[in-house]
């Protein structure tokens, strides 16, 4: 079994093509991992689907295969050539992928450095596909690893001290750029989900009131409930009144289509600093004299400066990572050992069975002494297997003898693929999903 990710982010995807590879619905995503699991030879798969990445994580039989076919099916969906696809992606095998999934939930892949939100979503990402029917215990292994490392990233560096995730910087950039004078302004939020409520908060700290703008105005009115007095909820009906009376917005909604059009302004004249925080985008490209429109990846200077801030942290957070790496596949190797030792003593017994059978039948011994022979071959086996599996137990945890192992696992014609790990793991790892 292998692992990969196939990553689309960023560092190497614009994001007008990012937006042609998102998933913004869950049935999309739905019919995509049952496609993919569809194939023989990938065991089990999630996608991670933020404003700044497309990763599909993989657990495989063969790394060559499944890749193509995530290409294969990216380009389907998406509609993008297919060697296009193949040009852009980024390709994670084995430990290159755990490394990778670790940095990602660990927020140093991201395009703000150390934000809050990614390590949420990509849990909410195998929650989704594990309920599915597509994820399961391979891959729940390795996230449940990949959350202990981000912990430990965050309690060993003060890499995440004060939060930033895209709606923090976006609001940075509006205070960079109005001064105190945001102070007072109202400034509209489009999509009242995780980014938009982000985006609120942020506004309220430096001292604006919101107004929060979506399709369900008793969703909206209970979010603005929460934040506060001066949060005012409405509906998309309105929306052409709000961007042609205030200067502030910024928006975040799930729609498929730019919710934010040309058509919908009436007064041109009116100075406008709007940030389009969605994948895909929400505000259409349109030729306004007095508009300033900031886009994700247009945030990338403000991600780069904030990295530089924090460059000492990061390099002791991907220590961190590397560790964590090695620690898991030393894991998986000890785990892997304890499931062959129990086939190997179950092979012993059923040959005891076997003989004993044979000798009484043919009269080689008396009935009566029937359990002492057992005992005595019993102790005999254990006796026999005691430094074999001793000597397989600490060499399971050094990778240059997982060769071993698998020759062991073929001399004993053992097979450990659909054993439940679960039984073995209390040893060595307690925490993660029930998968």
């Amino acid at each position: 079994m292998y692992y990969q990710v196939i990553s689309f982010s960023h560092k190497n995807c614009d994001q007008a093509m990012r937006e042609k590879l998102a998933f913004p619905h869950d049935e999309e995503k739905k019919v995509f991992l049952d496609q993919l699991v569809g194939f023989e030879f990938v065991h089990e798969a999630f996608v991670i689907s933020t404003c700044n990445r497309v990763d599909i994580v993989l657990a495989t039989r063969d790394n060559f295969s499944s890749y193509h076919a995530v290409l294969g099916l990216i380009s389907q969906k998406s509609n993008l050539n297919f060697y296009e696809i193949k040009s852009t992606a980024k390709r994670h095998d084995d430990e290159e992928a755990v490394a990778h999934l670790f940095s990602v939930v660990s927020s140093l892949d991201s395009l703000v450095i150390g934000e809050s939100q990614i390590t949420g979503q990509v849990k909410d990402a195998f929650r989704f596909s594990h309920l599915n029917g597509t994820a399961g215990k391979k891959l729940n292994r390795l996230l449940s690893y990949a959350v202990k490392c981000a912990a430990e990233v965050r309690n060993a560096t003060n890499i995440s001290q004060n939060p930033i995730s895209i709606a923090s910087v976006a609001v940075a950039q509006a205070h960079k750029l109005l001064g105190d004078h945001i102070q007072g302004m109202k400034g509209i939020v489009v999509g009242a989900g995780d980014m938009g409520v982000l985006a609120a908060k942020h506004l309220l700290r430096v001292g604006c009131d919101v107004v929060l703008v979506g399709r369900d105005l008793e969703k909206v009115q209970a979010v603005a409930d929460e934040l506060g007095e001066n949060v005012k909820a409405d509906t998309m009906e309105n929306l052409a009144k709000y961007i042609n009376r205030y200067r502030l917005l910024f928006s975040a909604t799930s729609s498929k289509e730019p919710v934010i059009t040309k058509e919908l302004i009436e007064n041109e004249t009116l100075p406008r600093h709007w940030f389009d925080m969605a994948i895909p985008r929400d505000i259409e490209d349109m030729d306004l004299e007095k508009l300033e429109l900031f886009r994700i990846d247009d945030l990338r200077t403000i991600s780069n400066d904030n990295h530089a801030l924090r460059e000492e942290q990061a390099v002791r957070a991907a220590e961190i990572v590397s560790k964590y790496k090695e620690e898991f596949y030393a894991w998986l190797r000890a785990l892997s050992i304890e499931p062959v030792i129990k086939q190997m003593r179950e092979h012993v017994d059923e040959a005891i069975d076997k003989e004993i059978y044979r000798a009484l039948k043919k009269g080689f011994v008396p009935v009566e002494y029937e359990d002492n022979m057992r005992k005595m071959a019993e102790q005999m086996f254990k006796r026999f297997l005691h430094d074999p599996t001793q000597n397989l137990r600490h060499s399971s945890t050094e990778k240059k003898n997982a060769n071993c192992i698998e020759a062991v696992k073929r001399m004993f014609n053992i097979d450990t693929e659909d054993m439940d790990m679960r039984q073995y793991k209390a040893d060595h790892h307690t925490k993660g999903y029930s998968a």
